[in-house]
């Protein structure tokens, strides 16, 4: 079995699902997400970031591996649930009804 993580990530393996390209799939799934379900991402994705980063900083962009890409992506999805669970406790924006985002232009990874 192949993994979708850097080794040094794997603790994120069950949230495979969200190392998604692009935006707009991120946002989709966010709001098709329970709150438990962001919460159980967040708690094993947060603790991450820090060394994820440092990993990903030395990373060059020019022939990135599947796994590193789907890292990034998943530390893209952190930031897509990041105000959810922290601060409005709903995958929506609160009273903001039916709200979308709709990017233009994204990164090329």
């Amino acid at each position: 079995m192949s993994n979708v993580f850097p080794a040094e990530f794997a603790a994120l393996e069950p949230f495979a699902d969200w190392a998604l390209q692009g935006e707009k799939a991120r946002y989709a799934k966010r709001i098709a997400s329970t709150m438990e379900e962001l919460q159980a991402f967040y708690d094993v994705a947060f603790p991450l970031l820090d060394t994820g980063t440092e990993y990903l900083e030395n990373v060059t962009l020019d022939g990135i591996g599947d796994e590193d890409k789907h890292l990034l992506w998943a530390f893209c999805s952190l930031v897509t649930v990041a105000f959810p669970v922290e601060a409005w406790g709903q995958p929506r924006v609160p009273d903001s009804g039916p709200s979308a985002i709709d990017a233009v232009v994204e990164p090329a990874v």
